[in-house]
């Protein structure tokens, strides 16, 4: 008697085996079916992120080539002044090189051998005739006022232009950059009258 033989005619055997076959294959095609697809990982490069955009600054006084210049957002006085030029005779020690710009600012370079400018590091004389009305003043006048420099008088001019006059003379502390020490300073030499 053959080992496979399991009392049944060899006919009946076979399809038994067929039949065992295709149950298998199905098991394997019912399995591969009910897997879940391979999740597709897709990797996105971070977004760029934008930077602000260049600032226009406008240079006057002791430089080579006065104009208005493009320069980087984040730029300093030194770096407008660079640009346009440094004259030998400017009196870099009245400005602050490391303020930085805002577009729309203008930078005015004192030039020493102008003989009412004040020495290097020497404070400004406080300007004759009477008090300075802080509403109406140029930019020089500003700026000849002790503790005021061309940066903060040019501030004061725009935000005076930006929220109209100043009330009262203490108003003008709300101009970015002058505390009361630079107020207590000034006081009896402006007006708003």
């Amino acid at each position: 008697m053959d080992q496979r033989d399991l009392g049944l005619p060899e006919r009946y055997q076979n399809i038994i085996f067929a039949g065992l076959i295709v149950l298998i294959a199905a098991g394997v095609l019912l399995l591969m079916a009910s897997r879940p697809a391979p999740v597709q990982m897709v990797v996105e490069p971070p977004a760029p992120t934008a930077t602000p955009g260049a600032i226009q600054v406008y240079v006057t006084g002791a430089v080579a080539n006065p104009d208005v210049y493009s320069l980087a957002w984040d730029a300093r006085i030194k770096d407008a002044i660079a640009a346009a030029g440094v004259l030998e005779t400017a009196d870099l020690v009245r400005i602050n090189l490391a303020q930085r710009l805002h577009d729309g600012d203008h930078i005015h370079v004192p030039d020493a051998t102008d003989p009412g400018a004040p020495a290097a590091g020497a404070p400004v004389p406080e300007p004759s005739g009477g008090p300075i009305n802080i509403n109406t003043a140029s930019r020089d006048e500003l700026d000849a006022l002790y503790g005021i420099g061309p940066s903060l008088a040019q501030r004061i001019i725009d935000y005076r232009e930006a929220n109209g006059p100043f009330e009262t003379i203490e108003d003008i502390m709300n101009v970015r950059g002058i505390g009361e020490s630079t107020f207590d300073k000034i006081a009896d030499r402006i007006t708003v009258e």
